[in-house]
């Protein structure tokens, strides 16, 4: 991770760790300077390490409690075009281009399985480029520490 020294890595972990601290919290917890942490924590905004904050929500909680992976097969050269009309389309939570057997995988999140089904075969496989789609039910959930956490990982759906 290049760019960044183990203190700004501790304050990119505090700050996963609870998006909402203060910069007094976040430099008594590191043991610096508040104008450190306040310096520290433009610097890695500025260069687009910390891209933002945001609240991390439980989907089935708030109404969401159907999610599929989507996976797309594309036509060569159609990335840009598809990926456009996916960041417009309603309920695609995320999506990534792969190199596998197939081209995209999307993650989508509806109230039910009626809106999943339109979302995909009304609006994902009339995306100019689409091919092919093959939709995998989400069960249950669980997430990893990645790179970030200290804390265990949350679970949802189990």
């Amino acid at each position: 991770m290049g760019g960044i020294d183990e203190t700004d890595r501790s304050l990119v972990r505090e700050l996963v760790a609870d998006g909402r601290a203060s910069v007094r919290g976040l430099a008594q917890r590191l043991h610096i300077s508040r104008a450190n942490a306040y310096a520290r924590l433009e610097r890695l905004l500025s260069d687009g390490v910390i891209r933002g904050f945001t609240a991390r929500v439980d989907p089935e909680k708030a109404g969401l409690a159907t999610s599929a992976y989507v996976t797309l097969s594309i036509e060569q050269n159609a990335w840009r075009e598809v990926s456009q009309a996916l960041r417009d389309i309603e309920y695609v939570e995320h999506f990534a281009l792969v190199g596998a057997e197939v081209d995209v995988v999307v993650l989508v999140r509806t109230p039910d399985n009626a809106t999943l089904r339109r979302v995909v075969l009304e609006q994902i496989q009339a995306v100019r480029g689409v091919k092919d789609t093959r939709t995998w039910l989400i069960f249950g959930e669980v997430e990893g520490r990645g790179a970030w956490r200290t804390d265990p990982p949350a679970t949802s759906g189990n």
